[in-house]
């Protein structure tokens, strides 16, 4: 009989995780609002949900308006968050999110979002999930992922090296971002399983954490 690989088990110090599809469910928000400016735009809005995920609204319409002042895109963006700050029905946690946000409460983590503070805070509120202390949001940043600054920061503000901090995330940008921050990945549902992660899980169940006594925590991927 062929050998059986076990399961995988990453050890990290700090824990940097992503919000919308990697700790909350929104899709169903996005899509909702995304679809409408496509659509108010004259944008296919299956063509242009294939890129909204993981971005800063004004960097999503840059790359869908790519000759449009960029002015414009600040000011449609302002709107969008108003939008999706106000439209919390459908959005619930990821599979697994109550628990893990629970096991990982007293370890090292920070939340680093494409969302401003008040949408992560109305998100994260529709969940039922705990804000983390730190937390590294659209306004605390110059660039929009996929550009590593924001996990440069959580990493930083938790006391960190990047290589010592694992990511969690679910966007072509978002793990773009992270890789380019120098930081090993766990790719969470469907969207991030064809983008090569270190780790693939479908949601938050098929994960337990525990702290070493060294401060260490182990991350192991369940079967």
């Amino acid at each position: 009989m062929p050998a059986t690989v076990p399961p995988p088990v990453l050890t990290t110090r700090a824990l940097l995780l992503d919000m919308d599809g990697t700790i909350v469910n929104s899709d169903a928000v996005v899509e909702r609002c995304w679809r409408a400016w496509a659509t108010e735009h004259g944008l296919d809005p299956d063509e242009a949900l294939k890129v909204v995920h993981g971005r800063q609204g004004y960097a999503t319409m840059a790359a869908l308006l790519p000759d449009r002042p960029m002015e414009q895109n600040y000011a449609d963006n302002r709107v969008m968050l108003a939008e999706e700050t106000a439209d919390t029905e459908g959005v619930v946690p990821v599979a697994g999110a109550p628990a893990f946000m629970a096991a990982i409460a007293g370890l090292p983590h920070a939340l680093v979002t494409s969302a401003d503070e008040v949408l992560a805070q109305a998100r994260m509120t529709a969940a039922g999930l705990p804000m983390p202390q730190t937390r590294v949001t659209a306004e605390r940043v110059g660039a929009s992922k996929p550009d590593p600054e924001g996990f440069l920061k959580g990493a930083a503000e938790l006391g960190f090296a990047p290589a010592d901090c694992v990511a969690f995330e679910d966007s072509e940008a978002g793990i773009a971002a992270a890789r380019s921050a120098g930081m090993r990945v766990v790719g969470v549902g469907p969207r991030a399983s064809a983008l090569a992660p270190d780790v693939h899980i479908q949601d938050l169940t098929r994960l337990k954490v525990t702290q070493n006594p060294d401060g260490t925590i182990h991350l192991h991927v369940l079967a």
